[in-house]
C-alpha cells in the first residue's frame, strides 16, 4: 500500500467468508490465499467457522497472525473450533460472534 492509498473505513460492512471441512497443513493455501486478497482491499472480514469440522495448528497460527493484521472476526465456531480457541486461550482475545450477521455490525 502507498502512502496515497487508503483502506476502507472500518464503519463500512466487512465482507464474509464461510470456508467448508477440514483444514490443516494440507489444505491451509487456498484460505490463506482468500484472506490475503480480501485483507488487501478490506478493512477486515468476518470469518463464519461454522462449517469447519477439523482445525489443526496451522489453521491456528492463520487465524492469529490474521488477527494481528487486520480486523478479523469470527462468527459461529463450530464446536471444533470452539474447542481449539479455547484450549490456546485465544477465545480470551478473539472477536468471536454468534453469527456472521452480528459480526459484521461495526
Amino acid at each position: 500500500m502507498t502512502p496515497h492509498e487508503s483502506r476502507p473505513s472500518s464503519t463500512q460492512m466487512l465482507p464474509v467468508i464461510a470456508p467448508r471441512g477440514e483444514f490443516d497443513i494440507d489444505n491451509l493455501a487456498p484460505l490463506e490465499a482468500q484472506i490475503e486478497t480480501l485483507i488487501a482491499v478490506h478493512a477486515g472480514l468476518v470469518l463464519d467457522a461454522s462449517g469447519i469440522t477439523f482445525a489443526d495448528s496451522m489453521f491456528l497460527r492463520l487465524i492469529l497472525a490474521t488477527n494481528q493484521r487486520t480486523d478479523l472476526r469470527i462468527a459461529a465456531p463450530s464446536p471444533t473450533v470452539a474447542r481449539l480457541f479455547g484450549v490456546v486461550g485465544a477465545d480470551t482475545f478473539l472477536q468471536i460472534h454468534p453469527t456472521p450477521e452480528a459480526a459484521r455490525i461495526p
